[in-house]
């Protein structure tokens, strides 16, 4: 979804950045992540599951799984699509929740980060824009839009299916910025994968991993901005 940033908005002045934009899985929600996928897999090791099912994340290709964040295929199209990839490594899933059965796709609820959320509720109280920059699936939509009233509280929100761009590819990370306003040595993206993190930065951005614990990246965001 694209809305412009309001024109009444206050430009910070004390920090090094004036924008701020968050990635959704890990950032935002403590579940959500990609590495959540591999739980349905527990007997295999989380890296080979999620290369299986999502590909090398590092890139930006024709595996099922990037052309489900990019809105070019269902994700019951993807299930088609990485069954024979599921049965030629030989994974074996654990006996699936109801959601699963049911067609939701994910054996996760999405779960707020509230030190997050009061960090975001602290930048917009200092004048900083910020924005949502996530990669993301149509059908998880009403898994998470309900966390908070996300169009009121966010300047923008991208969402890869919904402009057929994923992270780590610089073009998504130059269409936020733009339908933000925002230049690239201004602003702060905090994401919980070092790749899209690199990228960022390959960008100009200052790129912010998130971690478990994610007091590092918010206290290294507040320095940032100077709130």
């Amino acid at each position: 979804m694209w809305r412009p940033a309001a024109p009444t908005h206050q430009t910070a002045l004390v920090g090094r950045i004036d924008t701020v934009i968050f990635d959704l899985g890990g950032v935002l929600s403590l579940s959500g992540r990609a590495i959540d996928m591999a739980r349905r897999f527990p007997s295999h090791p989380p890296e080979v599951v999620m290369n299986v099912l999502m590909g090398d994340y590092a890139s930006d290709h024709d595996h099922p799984w990037h052309r489900l964040e990019r809105g070019e295929i269902s994700m019951n199209e993807y299930r088609e699509a990485v069954a024979p990839l599921i049965a030629e490594a030989g994974l074996v899933a654990a006996e699936p929740p109801p959601e699963i059965k049911k067609g939701s796709g994910v054996n996760f609820a999405f779960v707020r980060s509230e030190p997050m959320f009061a960090l975001v509720d602290d930048l917009r109280a200092n004048g900083l824009r910020v924005g949502v920059l996530t990669n993301n699936v149509r059908e998880l939509r009403s898994r998470w839009w309900d966390l908070v009233d996300f169009p009121s509280l966010f300047d923008d929100i991208v969402d890869s299916h919904e402009v057929g761009l994923r992270k780590p590819n610089a073009a998504i990370y130059h269409l936020a910025l733009d339908r933000l306003g925002a230049a690239a040595e201004r602003t702060a993206f905090l994401d919980d994968m070092v790749v899209n993190v690199d990228a960022a930065r390959a960008v100009g951005m200052h790129g912010v991993l998130v971690e478990d614990d994610q007091s590092g990246a918010i206290a290294t965001v507040r320095d940032l901005a100077g709130v």
